[in-house]
């Protein structure tokens, strides 16, 4: 969730746990050996998405395993070329970007890839008929053309910094999807791209398999097959990735704590933006109160929630940016203090009742928190901050659900959510805050309306002058003091359990989204099994 579309991430999480074919067991810890064999991999992800379209924002930040961008990112988020043979040329005025295209590339279907198929994948998204959650992280693109078939022009409206970290986006190819409804055509689900891997089948809530493409211009990969295993439960991917029905898992601490004996199993630590926070709905009596939000901001203990539900893989966060940004406002930090959040309550006329829980105007301040079944990771935040919240004398009832149960009541309900996103501060921020996306989806799930970050939010994406777009930011982070729509909890590491059983595996600085896009499977393209 950046409040991206987290239905995007992690809306589907069908219930059941995975049935995997006889064929993807083994036994546990035989070195060179997968669940799925020698040159297979068998993962466990706790989320789907609902579309494996980039039409429709999957594999918008890389890594989308069908699909390659113009732009990759290395392990240190650096940008590369990837259908690109280059980085891109950038105009003095900031407003002009030439690609040139790698040549001989095909689709895995072997027709060939051209500037045709980067204008169609842009249009597209940009057009008012596709349901892309995301596609106003690409405003500033006025037009984009074809010069040829190995040159992309993309021409913006105003100079927007980010621009090139954008097109990592998968590019479609225009023979297969111009054919069909972008939204719920075959190709949503049966896509074919460029990428080092073919989509071979997709259960939905149970698993996603790959193959690898023998013809992929950067080299056949060695792992051949690769299963996204779908286990929204915690508890059921650490017993499948124990029984070795999985070669790796990403894992909450407690979980992953587990393996730590295990020889034959590594555990890799990603630093990430992922953070976890609570939705302040402005449509709720209780939370629309700005005196309740302040007094929650303070009320809650986030370094405790780092040392016990995290174990410490994670920190504090005040805001979208993580405490050790380049982009993060230092003294925007909120301590935990008590008794500060009770004098804010108490000078807005919220009086404790009979029972300790305050009142005001015959308001009793309660509110429901919903949070994700089976993520045990939001259950314990959300069952700490209801606790923090109850010290104050604010009545928080916790309740767990799927998203097809949350979403219609985000209106007026707090929900445990996640989001972030590494790169930019662009991208964790204007679709969590901006007013006029308040209500779109899971975009701006609080409804959060703020004339002075709505301002800030427009001055940081259109300009390409560091200094003018760090004041900005600081101007968000700061109003989100004096007026949080959001209670930020903490920003998390995440863990991953993998089979000692291939080299090259690394991590890189991730978003939210550690499903497909992440985690040490990032470059499994480029995994070597080891004998």
């Amino acid at each position: 969730m950046t409040a991206r579309s987290i239905r995007g991430m992690a809306a589907a999480t069908l219930a059941g746990a995975l049935a995997l074919t006889a064929a993807a067991c083994s036994n546990p810890g035989t070195a060179g050996k997968g669940a799925g064999g020698g040159d297979s991999a068998v993962v466990g992800i706790a989320y789907e998405p609902e579309s494996l379209s980039p039409l429709l924002g999957y594999g918008k930040d890389g890594n989308s395993k069908i699909f390659d961008g113009l732009l990759a990112f290395d392990a240190d988020m650096k940008l590369k070329p990837a259908l690109a043979v280059a980085l891109p040329r950038v105009s003095a005025d900031g407003l002009t970007y030439t690609y040139k295209l790698r040549k001989g590339v095909t689709f895995s279907d072997g027709k060939p890839f051209t500037a045709k198929d980067v204008v169609f994948t842009y249009r597209t998204v940009l057009s008012p008929r596709t349901n892309n959650a995301s596609k106003t992280e690409l405003d500033a693109l006025r037009d984009v053309k074809a010069v040829g078939d190995d040159t992309v022009v993309f021409t913006l409206k105003y100079p927007y910094a980010a621009f090139a970290q954008r097109t990592v986006l998968g590019i479609a190819p225009e023979h297969i999807a111009a054919g069909q409804d972008v939204n719920s055509g075959p190709f949503t689900t049966r896509p074919i791209g460029t990428g080092p891997y073919v989509l071979t089948n997709w259960s939905k809530g149970e698993k996603i398999s790959f193959k690898a493409n023998p013809h992929y211009w950067g080299g056949a990969p060695r792992v051949k097959n690769l299963t996204m295993a779908i286990i929204k439960d915690d508890d059921v991917r650490a017993t499948r990735l124990r029984s070795g029905d999985l070669d790796g898992a990403i894992l909450p601490p407690n979980l992953a704590k587990g393996f730590k004996g295990d020889t034959a199993k590594k555990t890799y630590e990603a630093t990430t933006y992922d953070y976890r926070l609570v939705t302040l709905p402005t449509h709720n009596e209780v939370t629309g109160d700005t005196a309740v939000r302040r007094a929650l901001d303070v009320a809650v203990d986030r370094q405790a929630m780092v040392d016990q539900i995290l174990e410490g893989a994670g920190k504090p966060a005040y805001g979208p940016v993580p405490t050790g940004s380049e982009w993060f406002t230092k003294g925007t930090e909120r301590r935990h203090d008590l008794a500060r959040a009770k004098k804010i309550l108490d000078d807005a006329g919220w009086k404790p009742g009979p029972d300790g829980i305050r009142v005001k105007d015959g308001v009793r301040a309660t509110f429901p928190l919903w949070y994700l079944s089976g993520d045990k990771l939001r259950q314990e935040h959300a069952l700490a901050y209801a606790s923090d919240a109850k010290k104050a004398g604010i009545d928080i009832r916790t309740q767990a659900g799927t998203w097809e149960v949350i979403e219609p009541r985000m209106k007026h309900d707090a929900v445990l959510a996640g989001g972030g996103s590494p790169g930019d501060p662009d991208f964790d921020q204007y679709l969590l805050l901006k007013s006029t996306l308040g209500g779109d989806g899971f975009n701006n799930m609080a409804r959060y309306d703020n004339p002075a970050v709505d301002k800030a939010l427009e001055d940081g994406r259109t300009t390409d002058d560091r200094a003018a777009r760090k004041a900005a930011y600081d101007t968000i982070q700061r109003e989100l003091v004096k007026n949080p729509g959001y209670t930020f909890l903490t920003h998390i590491d995440h863990l991953y359990v993998v089979n000692d059983s291939w080299d090259g595996l690394s991590t890189q600085v991730e978003p939210h989204d550690h499903g497909l896009a992440a985690g040490p499977w990032w470059n499994v393209e480029n995994w070597i099994p080891k004998k």
